[in-house]
Parts: structure tokens; sequence; C-alpha cells
């Protein structure tokens, strides 16, 4: 016996995302609904080898779904997230709305699997930043066994974490450069195809963006207030997969030959980590995939217990949708979501 099931933002990157992993894990559905605003009512997207066409948010009555599945706005999540959760399904959101609400727990299933017991205080299970999600599932394994101190990140960020528009001024401008002449920037500051922007969401009064702040406060709360972590965010000319370059100084002794079997054992990982020139994981090559995927595993000889890695994921993946519907599966496995009354 199956759940219902509805998927809020479905005809976005990632809500379509959500529905093809549903599909592809298999989770047990007896009933789909795509959901989204007004003006999208009637869009068709794919389930499977179905075609559902989309209902109205703002219509649908929530107490006929299990769970529900939220690839929207902060803004909106607010809003409409207690009052989904009030109706009876499980929120998993895929927003920076509810992530460090102390009653919401913030999930990466690899991480922190057993706050998922705490999924019924507002009915809303929060799912982390793109970056943060994929830093911190190469972190676990690691902290468990020599105790992180200090975290330096740099991420190389795919436009499609800029959403649709994103992807779709890197396309104009890189064929602008090439056969209509300059275009002006819109969704970005300044111009992403070949370069670099070393700046994504907000400044903050300290200097570091929203972006580069979510990933520290929300690594401490799933993982362990104590790391210290440092983070520069960059935009780089990618369609898909964010890419990190991530130095680990740790309490205890770690070298590198350990770190890399340690990895290779750990769950949502692949270790992909030869000494020549192909031997290591491009975004390109993680996109479409499930896993986290490790490189460029060396010690770092200017600290003591340091180390260097290369981290890759899919952040339409396990970045945003994987994740949701791997929360999703933890709750099936441990007999959390409560079927509503048909």
């Amino acid at each position: 016996m199956g759940y219902r099931v509805a998927v809020v933002g479905a005809t976005g990157n990632v809500g379509r995302e959500m529905l093809n992993i549903l599909e592809e894990v298999n989770f047990p559905v007896d009933k789909i609904h795509a959901l989204a605003s007004r003006k999208s009512i009637g869009v068709q997207v794919s389930f499977g080898d179905r075609v559902i066409a989309c209902e109205d948010v703002e219509k649908f009555d929530f107490s006929t779904v299990d769970i529900v599945l939220m690839s929207v706005s902060g803004t909106f999540s607010k809003e409409w997230s207690p009052k989904i959760g009030a109706a009876g399904p499980i929120v998993i959101d895929n927003s920076s709305a509810w992530r460090m609400d102390p009653d919401v727990p913030l999930i990466v299933p690899e991480v922190n699997p057993d706050d998922v017991s705490f999924a019924r205080r507002k009915n809303i299970i929060a799912n982390p930043n793109c970056s943060t999600a994929q830093l911190v599932v190469a972190l676990k394994p690691l902290h468990d066994r020599a105790r992180i101190k200090r975290v330096v990140v740099s991420t190389y960020q795919s436009v499609s974490g800029a959403g649709k528009e994103g992807m779709d001024e890197l396309w104009d401008q890189t064929k602008a450069i090439f056969v209509l002449g300059p275009s002006e920037p819109h969704k970005f500051p300044k111009q992403i195809a070949f370069n670099v922007i070393p700046f994504i969401g907000a400044f903050m009064d300290d200097g570091y963006t929203d972006e580069e702040t979510k990933m520290w406060r929300e690594t401490h709360k799933m993982l362990d207030p104590d790391i210290a972590l440092t983070v520069t965010c960059v935009r780089v000319p990618v369609m898909v997969g964010h890419s990190e370059s991530v130095n680990i100084e740790f309490h205890e002794p770690l070298d590198e030959d350990e770190a890399r079997e340690i990895l290779r054992d750990a769950p949502g990982l692949v270790v992909i980590d030869r000494r020549d020139e192909t031997g290591y994981i491009t975004p390109k090559e993680a996109q479409g995939e499930f896993p986290v995927y490790v490189s460029r595993i060396r010690n770092d000889p200017t600290v003591p217990n340091g180390l260097n890695l290369w981290v890759v994921a899919d952040n339409l993946r396990k970045g945003a949708a994987l994740n949701a519907v791997q929360i999703a599966q933890l709750l099936h496995e441990r007999d959390l979501i409560a079927k509503q009354i048909a």
C-alpha cells in the first residue's frame, strides 16, 4: 500500500527532478499530484511513463495527501508549509525558510537520520542548502573518526542553482558572444558566460553572503556546532553540478590513506581518486547521478592533521530533489508517515 504524494512547484527544475526521482527509486506512490501556481495550471509534467497536469496549489485540499514535497520560494513556504502541515501531511521543504527553526529538523539522511523523529513538532522537515548537503555527506564519516576542528571551503556552483533563469542566462550569453553580440546580465550581477562570479545571494554586514552563512549554520545544526567553518561561494559557467574545494583540520591524526578508505565505505559517497590526469570527478560527470563524489584526497602539510578534498555532486539531485526523496524514504522506513483518511 503506497502513499498519496503532492509535489508543490512541480514545473521548476527541482520539482521535475522530484517527480523523476520518486519514480526512479520506486517510492511507494498510490496517487501523485503535481501542484503549481495559477499561471501553470494545466501544464503537463512527467511521472515515469505518465504525463500529469498541474493543479492549482491554492485550491488543493492537502488533507487528501500523506506527504508533500515543496520546491518553492522561502516566502511561499513560510506562508504555506504551516497550513499544509496543519492539514495532516508531512512537508519536506527545499527552501531556506525553515532550516534554522529549532522545531524543524534539518536532515541529510546519511548524516543525521535520527532527527527525523522530531518531524511531527510542526509536520515540516527542512532540506539543506545544495552546497551544504554534499559537504556534510563528505565530512560526516571523517568527523566520526577524527573530530573536525576547522574547515575552509571554496564552492564552484553551477547556474542551475539559480533556477531556470540562471541556466537560460548562461546559454543566451554564450550564444551572444559567438553570434549575436554582447548580452547584458539580468539574473546574475555580472556576465556569467566565460567568467566566474565570487558572489552568490546577498551581502551580510560582515562581508560574507547569506549563501556562505547558510553553509556554516546548517553544518553546525546537522553535524557539530563546534566545527569552525569559513566559506567563499563562487558561481561558475557550468549548467549542472556543484564542486567544492575542502580543506579540513582535525583534532586527531588522520592521513590520506585512511581517509580514502573511510570515505569509500561511507553511505552516499563514491571515491574517484587516481593520481593521473583523468583520475578525478568533474561536475559534468556527476550530472544525473545520485552519489556525492570525492577526489583529490591528500594530506595538507601546512597544518597538523590536515587534509584536502574535492567534492562534487549534482545539485538538482543530492543537493535538492534526491535528498528530499531520501527523507521521504527515511520516513517510510521508520513508519513515520501517517496516512490521511481518504
